[in-house]
């Protein structure tokens, strides 16, 4: 079993900022990309940003020089630190994480979602 919980949403006002967090447990024995992912009402899911396990990161274009993904290999979590927030950025955030089981699986796992509202 793996699980991914996120942490760190909330109201935010035009402006302002946030930092996401995710942290991956259970039977892991090796996590490759991990990434952020949003979903606004109506809207497709779409990525935000992705890191790889050497720390490659690539990002949506609307968001770049604003966002910035991080990752703690030793703690399995990713991070998500979000500045100069729009209201456009409203949307349920979505952890992702390629993970290698003991069992020797490799599978996409995804977070429950946290609601970001920027909004004044």
């Amino acid at each position: 079993q793996v699980h991914l919980v996120e942490s760190g949403g909330g109201l935010v006002q035009p402006g302002g900022s946030l930092r996401l967090s995710c942290a991956a447990s259970g039977s892991i024995f090796s996590i490759s990309a991990m990434g952020w992912y949003r979903q606004a009402p109506g809207e497709q899911r779409e990525l935000v940003a992705s890191i790889t396990s050497g720390g490659r990161t690539n990002y949506a274009d609307s968001v770049k020089g604003r966002f910035t993904i991080s990752r703690d290999n030793a703690k399995n979590t990713v991070y998500l630190q979000m500045n100069s927030l729009k209201p456009e950025n409203t949307a349920v955030y979505y952890c992702n994480a390629r993970i290698e089981t003991t069992s020797v699986r490799v599978n996409d796992y995804w977070g429950q979602g946290t609601q970001v509202t920027v909004s004044s």
